[in-house]
């Protein structure tokens, strides 16, 4: 099993989520955060006086697959997530050890 996590822009939520749905996603964990990558954030006017947003809104999107659906799945959040434009965000790939469902005790696979 493998852990996507996709860090996009906040409008792209939706989409995204319908294109893990169709790649059989079962479940996933959206947060709100804020970070920055190559861009830095950006300055911004403020009643005439500038000042700089070093964070930028963003949403991790993370959820559990089989090793078989994970490059299905990250197609589909690149199609759908993508721009063109700085800030698009980022998709990382991480192995899972173990998965357990608490209410019923199921392990891994079941688990998902």
């Amino acid at each position: 099993m493998k852990m996507i996590t996709a860090v996009i822009k906040p409008f792209k939520l939706e989409e995204v989520r319908h294109a893990l749905a169709e790649c059989g996603a079962t479940g996933l964990t959206v947060t709100e955060v804020k970070g920055f990558g190559r861009q830095k954030g950006h300055t911004e006017l403020y009643r005439g006086a500038e000042y700089v947003v070093d964070f930028l809104p963003k949403v991790k999107v993370e959820v559990v697959v089989k090793a078989d659906d994970v490059e299905r799945c990250v197609d589909a959040i690149v199609n759908v997530a993508r721009t063109g434009k700085i800030g698009d965000g980022k998709i990382f790939v991480t192995a899972v050890e173990r998965v357990v469902r608490i209410r019923t005790g199921d392990l891994d696979d079941a688990a998902v």
